[in-house]
């Protein structure tokens, strides 16, 4: 079909003219029936939003995916595209995309009534058929409609009713398209009332010119319904004609959010190859959105994107490839410790309530750490607050009475593997603790060792301080004499 480059070789090769919205609906079948995966790299949606939005799609309906950022919505937008034929016939020349047997622009009439069938015919290729446009304050009628063009009526010549003189905007220019607004709150009120006959009846007017142009258009909008309240709304008369809402979420399990970030973590090849991350860690870095969704200092309805998960983990490896580098060893192995340099990736997306402010979003990142390292302290060893005296051996005595003799633990941040796990070893019982849960790989010996100092943390049964560019660990009771005796408490 590509080949044919006139209006009549388009005839006779029994081409015939079909909306957009009949196209996505045949080649969505076309798929459904030979079970082809259709939403590539779209993770988690499986059983709720792809089925809704395939649904839409054989309605022939136009769509607003409303959701929390960070939810995919644009790229399930993008992956449309996919569904269109690759390449698409139209006059050539034509801004507007004019079907050669179904034209609809002043140009595109005038050409075919000069040449006839020797009309030329151009073709698209689908990904030139998608057409995204952001929705901010700033947006105006004549940028998604059009306006009338004065230069381009002094320059032919013509008079302000002569149709010609129209510039048209973006959204005629996306006729047989695809086009995506995101952010649909952000746009004006009166900027929105332009939309009503295009969704309904498929016809604009640009400047008071009685042009009836029937558009093809697939329209696909974004939302986040914390925008409803916060910076604007999506007009009633407007939802009112978007055939099909469907609503995003974020990941409902963990296992899933690791798969979205380690498809999404762009990593160079270097780090790939030098940088080790036991399991451990993706999990934790998981945790701490999971922990963020529920936080008393974060404002929920902002929502914690999956941005924050993936930026986590592409620091985590950097962190430990700049310890690498430093000591000028050739493999590293990621810490506990490495967490703490991904604050900066947690604390740029998270908005904060009134008493997270008060805490400040520093403290808030650590103690989202904290809770992460809680949870998954608690999946693999016993709650130390709900050990009975006297009915079980305390896992964690030899640990406690070492600490308790005065020793501490001084984890450097940029301390060389060797120095890291010579510190672990001396104390005493940690070893064995760890060694003794059959669930743990040997090779991460290390890492769980040291979740067990941080999880002991937590729960209060030893103290910890960070101090410069280290973690001391000791006696939480020698730490609290240690404090009053600075204050003068003796």
């Amino acid at each position: 079909m590509k080949n044919i480059t006139t209006l009549g070789e388009l005839k006779k090769s029994g081409y015939q003219p079909k909306s957009i919205k009949n196209e996505l609906r045949d080649n969505l079948i076309k798929k459904l029936q030979n079970k082809e995966e259709i939403f590539k790299g779209i993770i988690g949606f499986e059983d709720t939003v792809i089925p809704d939005l395939e649904r839409a799609i054989l309605s022939r309906h136009n769509v607003l995916l409303l959701g929390l950022r960070g939810q995919a919505k644009t790229r399930l937008a993008r992956i449309l595209v996919d569904l269109l034929d690759e390449y698409m016939p139209i006059v050539a020349g034509s801004e507007l995309n004019d079907d050669p047997l179904n034209p609809i622009s002043r140009f595109a009439h005038d050409t075919i009534k000069e040449h006839g069938d020797k009309t030329p015919v151009a073709w698209v290729h689908r990904s030139e058929r998608y057409v995204e446009k952001l929705a901010t304050p700033d947006v105006s009628i004549a940028d998604l409609v059009g306006d009338v063009d004065p230069i381009k009526a002094a320059s032919l010549k013509l008079p302000y009713s002569d149709e010609r003189v129209i510039h048209f905007g973006l959204i005629p220019r996306a006729h047989r398209s695809i086009f995506v607004i995101n952010e649909l709150p952000d746009l004006q009120a009166r900027i929105q009332v332009s939309l009503f006959n295009i969704l309904q009846e498929g016809d604009m007017q640009i400047r008071g010119f009685k042009l009836r142009m029937p558009l093809e258009i697939q329209f696909l909008f974004t939302a986040n319904p914390e925008d409803y309240t916060n910076r604007g709304s999506i007009i009633t008369p407007l939802k009112d004609r978007i055939e099909s809402q469907i609503l995003t979420h974020y990941p409902k399990t963990l296992d899933i959010a690791l798969k979205i970030t380690e498809q999404e973590a762009k990593l160079a090849a270097e780090q790939q190859q030098a940088v080790k991350v036991p399991e451990i860690f993706r999990v934790l870095l998981e945790q701490v959105s999971f922990a963020a969704r529920e936080s008393e200092y974060i404002d929920e309805k902002s929502g914690i994107s999956a941005r924050l998960s993936i930026s986590a983990y592409e620091n985590l490896i950097s962190t430990a490839e700049r310890r690498m580098l430093i000591n000028g060893e050739k493999t590293a192995t990621a810490r506990i410790s490495d967490l703490w340099g991904v604050i900066p990736a947690i604390t740029g997306k998270v908005e904060l309530v009134y008493e997270g402010e008060q805490e400040g979003p520093y403290r808030v990142a650590l103690a989202l750490i904290g809770q992460a390292v809680k949870t998954e302290f608690l999946n693999l060893f016993p709650n130390p607050d709900q050990l009975q005296k006297g009915e079980q051996k305390d896992p964690y005595g030899t640990i406690r009475a070492w600490f308790a003799g005065g020793n501490t633990v001084d984890l450097l941040n940029d301390a060389p593997e060797k120095d890291y796990k010579k510190t672990l070893d001396k104390v005493a019982g940690l070893r064995k603790l760890v060694e003794a849960n059959k669930e743990i790989p040997k090779a991460s010996t290390y890492s769980y060792m040291e979740l067990v100092l941080h999880g002991l943390c937590e729960f209060n049964v030893i103290g910890k301080e960070f101090i410069e560019s280290k973690m001391v660990f000791s006696d939480i009771l020698a730490k609290m004499w240690g404090e009053d005796d600075e204050f003068g408490m003796n």
